[in-house]
């Protein structure tokens, strides 16, 4: 595996990172609330994002830069990687029978937001390599990581 392919799949991993946690956050929040599909999405993604930003400012911001400027990096480096990580994934729940009604206590949940992540980091690290071989989306944090 080339050094851009690794780096691609470093970006990818972090950015599922961060979606992961948002899912299940929000599918954990959402059941419990007793919303339905669109609603429980909507968190879902929201809460992707907001988890997705807060890891790639982690590493800025400890190599001293101000907040202001950290949340412009997360924005470059991230926004195309977990939008498309997050398409992929709630397309693949949205087509699995019975998964956006499953409760976080059952089989069919967690298995298929197994798949739906696994689908969704196949289908986002080609989309990294290409942004990174342009000096796009991670590119512009990947320096940063090397204060951590």
């Amino acid at each position: 595996m080339d050094t851009l392919t690794r780096t691609a799949v470093s970006a990818t991993l972090h950015c599922l990172t961060g979606c992961a946690i948002g899912e299940v956050l929000g599918m954990v929040i959402s059941t419990a609330l007793g919303w339905h599909d669109a609603a429980s999405i909507l968190l879902a993604i929201a809460l992707a994002f907001l988890f997705g930003y807060a890891l790639a400012m982690r590493p800025v911001l400890k190599a001293g830069i101000g907040f202001r400027q950290a949340v412009g990096v997360a924005l470059a480096a991230d926004t195309v990687s977990i939008a498309v990580m997050e398409l992929v994934d709630n397309a693949i729940l949205l087509a699995i029978p019975g998964a956006m009604d499953a409760g976080v206590t059952s089989l069919l949940f967690w298995g298929s937001l197994a798949v739906a992540l696994a689908v969704a980091f196949v289908v986002t690290v080609p989309v990294n390599r290409w942004m990174i071989a342009r000096g796009k989306g991670h590119a512009v944090a990947h320096h940063y990581h090397h204060h951590q």
